[in-house]
């Protein structure tokens, strides 16, 4: 059974949701309206998902822009065309669910309710297209609440808050984290860091957060970083900091970038207390390279050559010295082509991790053959992982050429993994 207020709300007749969110966008006094908020809020939550959904189609069907008052506006702009008229039209055009939502935000634990308020719209979106002017109000008043100058960053260790760091096991998008002793492991010894960002209204909620390894080295390999018994190495020798892990926290905020922020700041933190880091390098995952390789990768290789990937379905296949060596350059090949080849419908790589750091200045420096053979590593990437560089010379030309014109910023290394099928030999 729904919840008294939205019990109230739809069994009754369909207008009486309006006349409730009506009577909270015609509210004057504010306490009343926090009340009203809070109320609603308090349903929202409690309720089950069904009703959840017809709450947000409600609002997807009655709390769009005013018809009316557009096409007033937009005379009054015709007959006299000016500053004033064209911000009256901008207003007109405003839909009445974002003022909605700004009243709702009032009420205490507002924002954290409207950001899983937007999970559930995100989850419905693909059967439910008509909550896509929600999602867009949603996420036009997220990105101005979540904006850069809002977000604290903070230095996440071993003596943080166990509330905090439960979340960072939560989240944990990349490496999965097994456990408290894990978790010490990555956050505990002088040679790892993690940062995160978060919200003055989300106190305790990470809104991103990324994991940091100082080594000596460029990392070609996820397990060694992640080793249980490994031996830390003092922070004053290494040379490189590595960002092995970047997993974003809130599903509702899908859309609202952190991440360029996020890095380049992280970049900027470490250079000031280390400045004898010369070197800043992801080591990170190709999630969707072995499902292009399965749908779409047969056009790049003949009959016979695809067929050799039929071993990438044998378990342990990285333990067998001749199906790995066999198998390694064609798919090297075919990572390359992916990388660099294969595009999203915005004429970006396709690959969103690569398109992440790309946009975000790095280059692609190195692709590294069993970089992670771990069962997600083998199913996402046959294994493979990527070395994306953060050059700071170069970052915003990188940046440039890449947003304008798809440039893709790349070492020879992985240029030389996409060659030419030799030739097939001529008929005698």
């Amino acid at each position: 059974m729904a919840p008294r207020f939205l019990r109230r709300l739809f069994s009754s007749p369909r207008d009486e949701l309006g006349l409730v969110a009506e009577s909270l966008l015609s509210e004057r006094g504010e306490a009343s309206g926090v009340a009203l908020a809070s109320e609603l809020l308090a349903e929202y939550s409690a309720a089950s998902e069904d009703v959840r959904l017809q709450f947000l189609l409600l609002l997807a069907q009655r709390f769009g822009a005013d018809l009316k008052k557009i096409d007033q506006a937009i005379k009054r702009y015709t007959a006299e065309p000016g500053a004033e008229t064209a911000r009256q039209l901008h207003e007109a055009a405003e839909s009445r669910l974002q003022e909605f939502l700004r009243r709702v935000n009032l009420a205490p634990g507002g924002t954290a309710v409207l950001v899983r308020m937007r999970e559930d719209v995100l989850r419905n979106l693909a059967k439910h297209p008509e909550l896509k002017p929600v999602d867009a109000d949603f996420r036009h008043l997220f990105v101005s609440w979540f904006n850069r100058g809002f977000l604290v960053l903070r230095h996440i260790d071993w003596s943080t808050p166990a509330s905090t760091l439960e979340k960072i096991i939560q989240y944990e998008a990349v490496h999965e984290i097994n456990g408290w002793t894990e978790l010490r492991n990555r956050l505990d010894p002088a040679d790892r860091k993690c940062f995160a960002f978060f919200h003055p209204t989300l106190v305790d909620e990470p809104l991103i957060f990324v994991e940091v390894a100082l080594t000596k080295a460029i990392p070609d390999a996820i397990a060694p970083l992640l080793a249980a018994g490994r031996t830390p190495i003092d922070p004053k020798r290494a040379t490189t900091a590595v960002f092995y892990s970047i997993s974003n926290c809130q599903a509702g905020l899908q859309g609202v970038s952190f991440g360029n922020f996020l890095i380049k700041q992280v970049v900027e933190e470490l250079r000031r207390d280390m400045p004898h880091l010369k070197t800043f390098v992801t080591l990170s995952p190709v999630p969707g390279f072995m499902q292009w390789l399965q749908r779409e990768g047969k056009a790049a290789f003949t009959a016979a050559e695809f067929d050799t990937f039929k071993s990438l379905d044998e378990p342990g296949w990285p333990g067998s010295a001749d199906i790995a060596k066999g198998m390694q350059p064609l798919l090297q090949r075919a990572i390359g082509t992916y990388l660099l080849q294969v595009k999203h419908s915005s004429g970006k790589p396709r690959d969103p991790v690569s398109r992440f750091h790309l946009n975000n200045g790095a280059s692609l420096e190195r692709v590294n053959w069993l970089g992670d053979v771990s069962p997600k590593g083998l199913r996402e990437a046959a294994g493979f992982m990527v070395n994306y560089l953060y050059d700071l010379d170069v970052i915003e030309k990188n940046h440039e050429a890449f947003a304008h014109s798809g440039e893709i910023a790349t070492s020879r290394q992985v240029r030389n993994l996409v060659r030419k099928r030799p030739s097939a030999p001529a008929r005698s």
